[in-house]
């Protein structure tokens, strides 16, 4: 896996559970609004839109760099609109991670010609 990649995959991962944690407050606020006199929802709607945006844009970038099946990419993609889905996401970006460095090393040290 070269650099590019890996940071595309970084940034996926590094943005997949705030995305998560504004979409479970803003669900939240959506509540108190209706029955209190709290209304959250204009502020935590706009965060939760930037970081959803953020979260589309390194998801085109890393489906496009790591060249995932269409499968993959869809549901990384569900991930990203279910509420706890962001939370799913990372754990998976991260052992995806972790074993392309596995692989990128033991392919530099000649164990596997992959």
């Amino acid at each position: 896996m070269d650099l590019k990649t890996a940071s595309a995959l970084r940034r996926l991962r590094l943005v997949s559970a705030p995305e998560a944690v504004s979409f479970l407050v803003l669900l939240l606020c959506s509540v108190l609004k209706r029955t209190t006199d709290f209304n959250a929802v204009p502020v935590m709607g706009a965060i939760h839109g930037v970081l959803f945006v953020l979260y589309v844009l390194f998801w085109l970038d890393a489906w496009n760099r790591t060249k995932w099946s269409l499968g993959t990419a869809a549901l990384y993609f569900v991930l990203s609109v279910l509420p706890t889905g962001g939370f799913f996401a990372e754990r998976k970006l991260r052992r995806e991670s972790e074993n392309a460095v596995i692989a990128a090393r033991a392919r530099e040290e000649g164990i596997v010609n992959a």
